[in-house]
Formats: C-alpha cells, structure tokens, sequence
C-alpha cells in the first residue's frame, strides 16, 4: 500500500507500506520482500514520472528516528537545486583505512 505523507519533505513524497505490520526491515519475512522493493521501485518511478521529477530520495528508518513503529519506506521527488543535500545528516570520514575495514569486519561477522 501506498500514501501521501501527512508532513512531507517536498509535494509527492510518498509512503510505501507491506501489507502485514512488521516493525523494522529486518522484521519483514523473506517471502514479503521481493512484493515490497517491487512495489517500492514501481512507485519510485511513478512519482518520478507523474511529477515530472529530477529522479527520487528512496529511504528507510530502522528504529532510530521511525516515528511510527512499522515498516514504511519513504519515496522523495527530487529537483536539482531543491535543496535537500544528500542524507538528512552530516557525513564523515573514517580516520584510517584500519578503522574502515574493522567496521566492514564486524558487518561481515554478523551476516
């Protein structure tokens, strides 16, 4: 299912939902996730179509800042120069190589 947000980054910005309430992506049986990334990519590219955007800002909160605790993905229409600069918050750099390839180590013992 598909929706308007009620407070949305800029006209068009769209929540997409499954069905069955799950919390959090890693909630969302496998079974569920190929229907919910098509659906996902199809209205991605009706948004991006219908409104004549640039091209779209597709994202998922985990947790951390979802102020609704179920499964919704955020499909933004995007327009060059409209002022949204890639994520919502400041990005870094690692110190080091080192530094780099120990987080990718623990990501890589979870999986």
């Amino acid at each position: 299912m598909a929706f308007l947000d009620s407070r949305p980054v800029f006209p068009g910005h769209t929540l997409v939902v499954p069905k069955d309430h799950v919390e959090t992506l890693a909630d969302l049986p496998d079974r569920d996730a190929a229907p919910f990334f098509a659906s996902v990519r199809r209205l991605a590219d009706a948004v991006e179509r219908g409104l004549a955007a640039g091209g779209t800002f597709v994202a998922i909160n985990n947790k951390v800042s979802q102020s609704v605790p179920h499964l919704h993905c955020h499909v933004i229409p995007r327009t060059k120069g409209d002022g949204l600069r890639g994520f919502f918050w400041p990005r870094g750099r690692y110190a080091s190589e080192e530094e780099a390839a120990g987080f990718a180590a623990r990501i890589r013992a979870a999986i």
